[in-house]
């Protein structure tokens, strides 16, 4: 019995060191959205889409540029004149300079400008859209596991019940073999029956090690084993959410929908961009510039000029081999499937929101039926190792009540854990996910 004290201490030992810097779920999350890496790089994107939206880029501005050159060319030359003679010049150097700003400024294209502008503001808005959706990710996630974490170590204190239970039991066997009232079959059924039990718990610190590296990857801290200590012991669920105000919020809030109508106004600008080619277009130049050329022969050797210039062109593409028009109606077709996506997934919304529902509804039944279970089943045990203790009762009669018990301990923590798991997602699918964090 002494060695089983000694490995029932090691398994134990790890919680009875004094909690440090002890967490909440909230707190899990605040450090999760200043390290995971997911959202750090998602509003990266965010910001590149924000810093795309000006109105240069859209083209309202106009392209001012400045340029200067030198040129010269080295000839060999022969004129022959009105009388007759001829003159011959070789290594003729003329050269030239010139420097000017020149400005170029599109006035109207067909409202192209306004449409690029419009799309410009749509992927910004969906820039910080897919900002919010990493984040309802990773509340999901982070919150899942918290209260997975939660479950198991739960099903940790049952499992060491069932092991103090079957050491309890092998001690009463060891009594009563060491007076030779009991069996040596007994006995070591029962020492089989603890070993199990040990063995089980053994595993089950491993999957608490498990969802603990998980927890500290997603708050992307530096040593995934840290050790984590969480304020909450029990889950506990909301069991007044309403179905009708989660799929009013659904319609306004949910990210996936919010995507796919930016998604749509992109394919209408998209269309207004192609109908802008039926539009003549007004553009704008003006310039200032200097040249000066220099000559090696001739009655002038120099020639400077400095001056303004200035000009309008106004076109329009009359005919480009029907493509304009293969473009406007690909570009409609384009706006209805957008329009169809958006149904399909409003469709799909809807019928996850159906099944969740009824999950949410049937695990709550479920978890109040399992507390009474869980209660029969403490009082059958109690009866039964009562009995035990009297010879009234065999070991395997007492192993089965042991088993009823623990089974309905974690057929009890697995439905409340559902039961949680429903809620988040019913919380998440409502676009209301963020509250997780105030």
């Amino acid at each position: 019995m002494k060695k089983h004290h000694i490995i029932i201490f090691l398994l134990t030992l790890p919680y009875f060191i004094s909690a440090q810097d002890r967490v909440d779920l909230k707190r899990c999350i605040e450090i999760g959205l200043e390290r995971n890496y997911e959202i750090r790089i998602t509003r990266n994107d965010e910001q590149v889409a924000d810093n795309n939206r000006t109105i240069g880029n859209a083209g309202y501005l106009p392209y001012l540029n400045l340029n200067s050159g030198y040129s010269g060319t080295i000839n060999n030359t022969e004129q022959r004149l009105t009388s007759g003679d001829i003159t011959k010049n070789n290594g003729v150097h003329n050269q030239a300079l010139n420097a000017g700003i020149n400005l170029d400024w599109t006035v109207f294209d067909g409202f192209n400008i306004q449409a690029n502008y419009g799309r410009l503001k749509e992927l910004q808005q969906i820039g910080e859209l897919n900002t919010r959706l990493a984040i309802e990710n990773f509340v999901l996630n982070i919150s899942n596991e918290y209260y997975n974490y939660i479950q198991q170590k739960i099903r940790l204190d049952n499992l060491r019940y069932a092991v103090k239970l079957s050491r309890e039991r092998l001690r009463i066997v060891e009594a009563r073999y060491s007076i030779g009232a009991g069996s040596r079959l007994e006995l070591q059924q029962a020492k089989v029956d603890f070993n199990a039990d040990s063995s089980m718990l053994i595993k089950q610190n491993e999957v608490i090690f498990t969802s603990r590296v998980q927890i500290n990857q997603l708050m992307a801290m530096d040593n995934v084993e840290e050790p984590l200590y969480i304020t909450d012991s029990i889950i506990e669920f909301n069991s007044l959410l309403n179905r009708d105000d989660i799929w009013q919020n659904l319609q306004v809030s949910n990210v996936f929908l919010q995507l796919y109508k930016r998604d749509k106004n992109i394919s209408v600008l998209d269309l207004k961009a192609i109908q802008s080619q039926y539009f003549p277009y007004l553009k704008v130049n003006a310039g200032y510039g200097f040249t000066q050329n220099m000559y090696e022969i001739g009655s002038v050797d120099r020639q400077k000029n400095m001056g303004f210039n200035y000009g309008l062109t106004l076109g329009f593409n009359i005919f480009d081999g029907f493509n304009r028009e293969r473009k406007r109606k690909n570009a409609k077709i384009e706006v209805q499937t957008k329009e169809l996506q958006y149904q399909q997934v409003e469709l799909s919304l809807r019928t996850d929101l159906s099944k969740m529902w009824m999950a949410y509804q049937n695990n709550m039944e479920l978890t109040n039926l399992e507390k009474e279970n869980l209660q029969t089943a403490h009082d059958n045990y109690e009866i039964a190792l009562e009995r035990y203790k009297l010879g009234d009762l065999s070991g395997i009669e007492l192993r089965e009540a042991q088993n009823s018990l623990l089974e309905a301990e974690d057929r009890l923590v697995q439905a409340q854990y559902n039961t949680k798991l429903c809620e988040i997602s019913l919380i998440q699918i409502s676009g209301n996910i963020l509250s997780y964090i105030y």
